[in-house]
């Protein structure tokens, strides 16, 4: 273990070169946020005093809008997959073939560095903005769904990182794989819950998108926070999001070997 370890840290002291970079994003990924928080209290406003979303008031629907984004903040892939299947199209995997070491694992220490460092840079301004709407932010029920949501957020990580990763695979079957990622991050950006609450939806179409994978990728850690998932609904659910973090590893594994198979490098 120590050999990843060590990535870690050389990841973190890389990631930390471009810190102003990361700050610069937590900034200005901020205004479409604001945005969106700016049109809700105007739909709010606009049909009177005690409105209703769906079950969401207005302090609850921003309190979701600010936990989507600190969710996203620690489990966001940025770049991973195009920079797995830029090693693989270069030839730089070449020189994990013969050492010691599981790329899979190597790339999952570099994510994990990447959001460490990306939410030590991230947390100020993101704190600042979150005491600036204290009045709207609602705390978990109970300790027991902050428990849970620390847990499915740690597997909304995993889930996002193996399927990233399963996605880059593509690499060793065709040249460019830009156009499978956008189709891939359209279907996770619209059916996760970046955009709404998912039980917003009529109920068919939301039950309709828990036969995927994307609610788990964001929504669904969000809804146990915020006290939308309890119980019986609570357990199963975190049951299917480890499965799917198994099935999308399996699938990782199956295309890496699958991949290896078809790979050649050739020059120095």
């Amino acid at each position: 273990m120590k050999k990843y370890w060590h990535v870690i840290n050389i990841g973190i002291q890389n990631n930390l070169t471009y810190r102003f970079n990361f700050l610069a994003r937590a900034v200005f990924g901020l205004i479409p946020l604001i945005a969106m928080l700016y049109i809700w209290q105007k739909i709010y406003s606009g049909n009177g005093a005690g409105t209703t979303v769906g079950t969401y008031s207005l302090a609850q629907m921003i309190s979701y809008y600010l936990l989507t984004t600190v969710v996203d903040a620690l489990t966001a892939v940025n770049e991973d997959d195009w920079q797995i299947a830029a090693d693989i199209k270069d030839g730089n995997i070449s020189q994990f073939l013969l050492k010691p070491i599981d790329y899979l694992w190597y790339r999952l220490c570099l994510f994990l560095a990447g959001r460490v460092t990306y939410l030590a840079v991230a947390v100020i301004p993101l704190t600042v903005f979150i005491l600036y709407l204290h009045q709207y932010f609602v705390l978990p029920p109970d300790w027991t769904a902050f428990g849970c949501f620390l847990v499915s957020t740690v597997l909304t990580a995993l889930l996002q990182f193996f399927t990233s990763y399963a996605m880059a695979m593509l690499a060793f079957w065709v040249l460019e794989v830009s156009t499978f990622i956008f189709i891939l991050f359209a279907f996770e950006y619209l059916a996760s819950g970046h955009l709404f609450p998912l039980d917003i939806l009529p109920h068919g179409l939301e039950q309709a998108l828990f036969f995927t994978p994307f609610p788990y990728q964001l929504y669904f850690p969000v809804s146990i926070y915020m006290g939308k998932t309890t119980g019986a609904d609570l357990m199963r659910g975190l049951l299917i999001q480890a499965l799917w973090v198994v099935a999308a590893y399996s699938i990782a594994r199956f295309a890496w070997r699958r991949g290896i198979k078809k790979y050649s490098a050739v020059g120095g």
